[in-house]
Parts: structure tokens; C-alpha cells; sequence
């Protein structure tokens, strides 16, 4: 039976992950597809799944008023970060725009490999803040957008 080491160790997120995590890693992955229009999660939803994205188009948004969308990601990227951080929640919703082919990760099953081994989760978290830095940006940018602010002469 083939193994999703491989796949893992390629994807961006887990690039010069030292090879020892990748034992604890793989136990909790299985392979996912989204067809176009399906929703992949939900803003305010239990975060048990992170999505290293292969494939495909996935727009991520808020729901407030009205869909306000906040970034488009494709292969390379990552969904889902929420699983490692309390509450353990959605803060965004995420939809297929195009057939996406994915990783899905357990984050129950990924979080107690973290509590069990603090240098995993020492490594993953570095991973992710890069992730959310690049999320900020994006909302920041979308929202200086919708209300038209100039930043630059601020």
C-alpha cells in the first residue's frame, strides 16, 4: 500500500521538515476531493481538518452581511489552520471553485502528535504563523478595498 510520505514531504508546508516528524504525520492523513461549488468548511464550525491543497481553486471568505471574499489559494497552499489553535474553530469558510484535490489532515489526531511531541508542534506552529501573516495581509487588503482607505498617505 502506497504511502502519503511522499506527497507530504513535496507539498510547501512540510518543505525541510526535519524526516522523524513525518512518521507522526502521516498516520493522520488521507487523500480528499472537492468538486466545484462544494464548501470545504464554515467560519464557526469545529476545526478538525487542514487541507494541503494539490489541485484546484479554493476562494476563502467571511460571511457578515454579505460573502466577502478574502483570498483565493491554490496548489501549494494550506486550509484549515484553526485545528492547532483554541478554540478550534473555523474563522473563515472556504469553497471549491474549481475540482481541488487535497491532503486532509485529522487535527485531533495531528494536535495530540503535537502535545506528545512539543518539538512537532514547536515546528508546525513556526509554519503557520507565516500562514497567518499572509492571511492578515490579504484581509487587510480586501478591506481597504471594500471602504476604499488610501493607505498609502496614511
Amino acid at each position: 500500500m502506497e504511502t502519503l510520505e511522499p506527497i507530504l514531504r513535496e507539498h510547501s508546508f512540510f518543505k525541510d521538515l526535519p524526516s522523524q516528524y513525518f512518521d507522526f504525520i502521516v498516520g493522520c492523513a488521507s487523500h480528499v476531493v472537492f468538486k466545484a461549488g462544494e464548501v470545504i468548511l464554515k467560519e464557526g464550525e469545529p476545526a478538525d481538518k487542514f487541507y494541503l491543497i494539490r489541485s484546484g481553486i479554493v476562494a476563502i471568505y467571511i460571511n457578515q452581511r454579505r460573502q466577502i471574499s478574502i483570498q483565493t489559494i491554490r496548489e501549494g497552499n494550506i486550509l484549515g489552520w484553526s485545528w492547532l489553535i483554541p478554540p478550534h474553530k473555523y474563522r473563515f469558510s472556504a469553497e471549491a471553485v474549481e475540482n481541488t484535490r487535497a491532503v486532509v489532515l485529522d487535527g485531533k489526531c495531528l494536535r495530540a502528535k503535537c502535545e506528545k511531541n512539543s518539538d512537532l508542534g514547536y515546528e508546525l506552529l513556526k509554519r503557520l504563523i507565516s500562514v497567518f501573516t499572509q492571511r492578515l495581509e490579504a484581509t487587510r487588503l480586501q478591506l481597504v478595498d471594500i471602504y476604499n482607505i488610501d493607505i498609502e498617505n496614511k
